[in-house]
C-alpha cells in the first residue's frame, strides 16, 4: 500500500501479459499504459473544475476490517461521510456478515447473519456519531430472496421495532449473487445528520 494525502492506496496490480488489445489500447487512453509499462500513478493536479466536496474514511475495525486489507483485497471503503455545508452524508458500502479479520461469520444460518449485518452497519454509523435513526435509505441484496425475505423481513421488523425507527428507511430488496458463496445477505445505508447545534432547530 502506499499512503498519499492520509489516505491508503493499493498499489497497481496489473499483469500486462494478461491485457487483450482491447484493454491495452483503454489503459492507454487512460495514461494508465505507456510504451515503457504502466504508470505508478495519475499525475495530481491542483487545478479542477469543481471543489472537491470535504469527505473521510469512516471505519469500524472492532468488528470489521477495510475491504482493502483482506487476503484478496477489494478496493472500496466501508463507508465515506461527506460534509454537504453542515449536513453530513454517509454513505456506506454493501455490508454483510463478516468480522474483524474479513472472515464469514455464520455460516449458513441466515437470520444470525442479518443480525451481524446489522450490528456491522450499527458499528459504522457510531465511528461517525449516528445510529439507525439517522438511516434514510437501505438496499437490501438476499441471495435467495423466495427463500429468504420472510425471514429477512421478520429480523428487520424486530430491529427497527426495538429501536422505534419512525420513519421507516426507505428500501427495496434486491435477489443478488453476492461475492462470496457463503455471504446469504448484504446491505448497503445512506444515513443524513444535521450537526447537534441545529438539531433542534
Amino acid at each position: 500500500m502506499t499512503n498519499v494525502a492520509g489516505l491508503s492506496h493499493p498499489e497497481l496490480k496489473l499483469d500486462i501479459n494478461r491485457l487483450s488489445e482491447a484493454e491495452r489500447a483503454e489503459l492507454e487512453e487512460l495514461g494508465m499504459l505507456v510504451a515503457d509499462g504502466f504508470v505508478p500513478h495519475a499525475p495530481l493536479t491542483e487545478e479542477r473544475q469543481r471543489t472537491l466536496v470535504p469527505r473521510q474514511q469512516v471505519s469500524a475495525p472492532t468488528v470489521l476490517n477495510e475491504a482493502y486489507d483482506y487476503e484478496r483485497p477489494s478496493s472500496f471503503t466501508r463507508a465515506l461521510s461527506i460534509d454537504l455545508n453542515g449536513t453530513t452524508l454517509l454513505l456506506i458500502s454493501g455490508t454483510a456478515s463478516v468480522d474483524e479479520g474479513g472472515a464469514t461469520v455464520h455460516v449458513g444460518d441466515f437470520r444470525a447473519q442479518c443480525w451481524r449485518t446489522y450490528r456491522n452497519i450499527a458499528t459504522i454509523l457510531e465511528a461517525n456519531g449516528m445510529t439507525w435513526h439517522h438511516v434514510v435509505r437501505t438496499t437490501c441484496y438476499l441471495r435467495d430472496i423466495e427463500r429468504d425475505y420472510r425471514d429477512f423481513n421478520e429480523v428487520r421488523t424486530a430491529f427497527f421495532s426495538w429501536l422505534r425507527l419512525d420513519p421507516l428507511p426507505a428500501s427495496t430488496g434486491i435477489q443478488a449473487r453476492l461475492c462470496r458463496e457463503d455471504l446469504l445477505v448484504e446491505i448497503e445505508a445512506i444515513a443524513l445528520a444535521r450537526p447537534a447545534d441545529e438539531a433542534e432547530s
